[in-house]
């Protein structure tokens, strides 16, 4: 039997954990995965699959042979980017996943790596911390930027390369509007933030983890006046409403044309969190991915980046 497809389609049906969502995500009839997995458990002679009505899960046969499918699939795309690439002209996707609040330098970074090897087309996602590290770890990401002490980089098997520093800003609507933009106000106790009525990420987001510590340390509770987990809610509810939201300068950057807003820095405490992309340690790098690394380690990316925004710490 052809394994690769039946290996993708117990991939897709542990991503999804539905045979249904398997299926259209294989682009298949679901009897058609229902019958590859079977003749993946007669190929090896096991119980892959625990059937019920519904998907309950692997056995840990299964979860084996789920091990290996993933790093076969790995190792089968790493090979047709080495048959398609050239010595120094590298080809085939790079997935990148990047949590919210770093997904314009993730963008950067994209952008930079394509216009350095025409090539290489990245993929760049806005995902959670939890879903970089999952991500990681069953190779279907290339490549994360997150937060790197989170992710317990050493106990995950997992390098990273720092980055930059987040520093936190209140995003609110300017006194007066500005002919040159964003404005710049002075600093601001995260104390007196707290009084605001905020627009802040949904709890289950790091990123809101490390907002409440600031604001615990600080010692007061913000109650949001609205919560998402979309970053240009956070923005436009400062655009068009009456609400003020807490953002690293990554993200107050994109919003620098706003001639009606202003982005006061927030102290007591200074609150530092440092951000760095982070890859397998394990797995054997892509072609693609090798070139991505070797854009990540060189600093004049990060520094060209900075340049145009003026609130990245590098």
């Amino acid at each position: 039997m052809n394994l690769l497809p039946s290996l993708r389609y117990l991939v897709a049906l542990q991503e999804h954990k539905h045979f249904g969502r398997a299926a259209a995500a294989c682009h298949i009839t679901q009897p058609a995965l229902s019958n590859a997995l079977r003749a993946l458990e007669r190929e090896f002679n096991v119980v892959i699959v625990k059937r019920d009505r519904n998907f309950v899960g692997l056995t840990p046969q299964g979860e084996r042979v789920l091990a290996s499918a993933k790093l076969m699939l790995h190792e089968h795309a790493n090979l047709q980017q080495d048959l398609q690439s050239e010595t120094l002209l590298p080809r085939g996707a790079i997935r990148i996943g990047a949590v919210p609040t770093a997904v314009p330098i993730a963008a950067r970074f994209a952008a930079m790596l394509h216009a350095r090897h025409s090539g290489i087309q990245p993929v760049v996602l806005s995902l959670s911390s939890s879903e970089l590290e999952r991500g990681l770890e069953d190779l279907t990401l290339d490549l994360a930027l997150g937060y790197s002490e989170r992710m317990r980089v050493q106990e995950r098997k997992l390098t990273a390369w720092p980055q930059y520093t987040e520093h936190y800003f209140l995003l609110r609507r300017a006194p007066k509007p500005s002919a040159k933009g964003l404005q710049l106000a002075k600093p601001m106790r995260w104390k007196d933030a707290a009084a605001l009525p905020l627009c802040l990420l949904t709890p289950e987001m790091h990123n809101r983890a490390i907002v409440d510590a600031a604001f615990t340390t600080a010692g007061v509770r913000a109650i949001p006046a609205i919560e998402t987990n979309s970053i240009m809610t956070m923005m436009l509810s400062v655009v068009d409403g009456n609400v003020c939201s807490v953002l690293p300068g990554a993200l107050v950057d994109t919003v620098r044309g706003y001639k009606e807003l202003e982005a006061a820095p927030l102290i007591g405490p200074d609150v530092k969190t440092r951000i760095g992309f982070i890859s397998h340690a394990q797995a054997r790098p892509s072609r693609a991915l090798e070139a991505g690394l070797v854009l990540a380690q060189d600093g004049a990316w990060l520094r060209h980046a900075a340049a145009h925004s003026g609130l990245l710490a590098a």
